[in-house]
């Protein structure tokens, strides 16, 4: 069903494990289960890898400008904005909650924003995963910030879970995939 799966995240390694790269913690166990091996395309600034008739993409941009990138990856795969699926994070969600749609606004996220607005419609599946709530004035210290050790079993199980959603939704459809697991 899918041919394009996008994670978000921001590139390095003080990013890494933060609340804003979900997507690609999820990416990197979808990865690592079908056996592809991430390579570094700097032309469209992200990193991919395939398998099974699927491309995987973590953007190498900063999540403000995501789009670029997913854009030039759909293109060079002649991938459409309904064969494509984002993961991302969303702190209007709690923590671990999972929300699959095919399409809609960015509810305020600048990744997928950047997205619908490169690939020219709202109408692109995605898997956003709860973060929970920033407190008041906190929001960048909170999606730029680490998961507790207290919330890590819960992370964990969390990004399982969209794994899953994934592979339900590649075998059953995203309708199917909707019912289960929203």
């Amino acid at each position: 069903m899918f041919r394009l799966i996008v994670g978000l995240g921001n590139p390095g390694r003080e990013y890494e494990r933060t609340r804003h790269n979900v997507g690609f913690m999820v990416l990197d166990k979808l990865a690592a289960r079908s056996g592809a091996n991430w390579r570094t395309e700097k032309e469209w600034k992200a990193e991919v890898a395939a398998a099974e008739g699927v491309v995987y993409c973590k953007p190498s941009s900063f999540m403000n400008l995501s789009g670029g990138p997913v854009n030039a990856v759909a293109r060079f795969y002649k991938t459409g904005p309904a064969e494509t699926l984002v993961v991302y994070d969303d702190l209007a969600l709690p923590l671990g909650k999972l929300r699959l749609r095919t399409g809609g606004s960015a509810g305020g996220h600048n990744g997928m924003a950047s997205i619908i607005e490169r690939l020219g419609t709202p109408t692109v599946p995605r898997l956003r995963i709860g973060i929970g709530a920033a407190v008041p004035g906190g929001m960048v210290g909170h999606v730029l910030g680490r998961f507790s050790p207290e919330e890590a079993p819960e992370l964990e199980a969390a990004l399982d879970r969209a794994v899953s959603a994934i592979e339900f939704a590649q075998n059953n459809g995203l309708p199917a995939a909707m019912n289960q697991f929203n």
